[in-house]
């Protein structure tokens, strides 16, 4: 059990250092193309799994009748969406910008949608768990219809179309943001019985954000070591990570201070589903642009246990 424990405690740690470390020996040893490839293959099809997976678990867990509209949302969605287009437009206007990845990098950090775990962290701050709950379905849903509307003119394909790279695009960014929530719901609908088995599952879903995230960090790893851009460049979409998460989740504090909803506003635009986050980056952007996504976890989960550990202060009176 104290295993378990210090596992869960540090598994943000331990997942990053065993997804770096499994590159490194994976590069290390002498393995023939054929492996490689059939690797590279595999990663491929898990990564989008284990976030499929991650995202239909929690789903099951929500009771749509306690699904709740609020104001912040509609201010939340809208800085989302508009700066992710301002910057896509700036992107689309300087196609040989020398910012173009750092650029992309804050596109990341700001499309990205809240983090499945958004809903325990903010239950533990005493926030409202039915708003982040319903804004995390529409973050996904403005993200499922933006990326693929905005992405091929801001990172075009030169073999393919805009129209034909939009249709690719959200044929691999549906199957992740919405099709989870379509199925949670049938599951719910169909199988009742089903729902509320998985609903007590989970636990799962730590396990599998831990998988999800060791293999994150390796294709980030990967990325960084393959990468022809400059160091500067990389320092660079650190910094971005950083000041995109300060800045997100100062901004949702103020605005949500104005609807009584300070705490769940700042966790539902502060805290990020980084794995998605870095597999947007490997997967449609330039690939070291991960970089940002690897970053941002760190610094939200900075954020939190700060948050955490002052909220348990106050609690106690100290």
């Amino acid at each position: 059990m104290r295993v378990i424990r210090f596992l869960k405690d540090w598994m943000l740690v331990v997942s990053m250092l065993a997804g770096v470390a499994g590159y490194l020996l994976y590069a290390a040893l002498d393995l023939p193309p054929g492996a490689r490839g059939f690797a590279g293959n595999a990663v491929a099809v898990i990564q989008p799994v284990l976030i499929f997976a991650m995202l239909f678990l929690t789903f099951c867990k929500i009771d749509p009748r306690s699904l709740r509209l609020c104001g912040w949302h509609v201010w939340l969605l809208l800085f989302q969406a508009g700066v992710f287009t301002l910057m896509g437009c700036l992107l689309i206007a300087m196609p040989h910008s020398g910012l173009r990845v750092v650029l992309e990098g804050a596109m990341i950090c700001i499309i990205c949608p809240t983090a499945t775990a958004g809903a325990v962290i903010t239950r533990k701050l005493g926030g409202d768990v039915s708003h982040i709950t319903t804004y995390t379905i529409l973050i996904n849903l403005t993200a499922a219809l933006l990326i693929p509307l905005l992405l091929p003119y801001v990172h075009p394909n030169p073999a393919l179309g805009a129209g034909t790279s939009s249709v690719l695009i959200l044929g691999k960014v549906f199957p992740l943001l919405l099709l989870p929530l379509v199925s949670a719901m049938l599951v719910r609908i169909l199988l009742p019985s089903l729902q509320r088995a998985l609903a007590r599952c989970q636990e799962v879903s730590f396990y599998l954000w831990a998988m999800a995230l060791a293999l994150a960090l390796a294709v980030t790893a990967r990325s960084i070591a393959h990468s022809t851009v400059a160091l500067s460049t990389q320092l660079w979409l650190v910094a971005v990570s950083l000041v995109c998460c300060a800045v997100q989740f100062w901004l949702g504090r103020r605005i949500g201070a104005r609807f009584d909803d300070m705490t769940t506003a700042g966790q539902a635009l502060g805290q990020k589903n980084t794995v998605l986050a870095i597999w947007l980056g490997y997967t449609f952007f330039t690939p070291v642009t991960s970089v940002v996504g690897g970053f941002y976890s760190i610094w939200h989960n900075l954020v939190n246990s700060r948050q955490l550990y002052r909220h348990k202060k106050l609690s106690r009176g100290e």
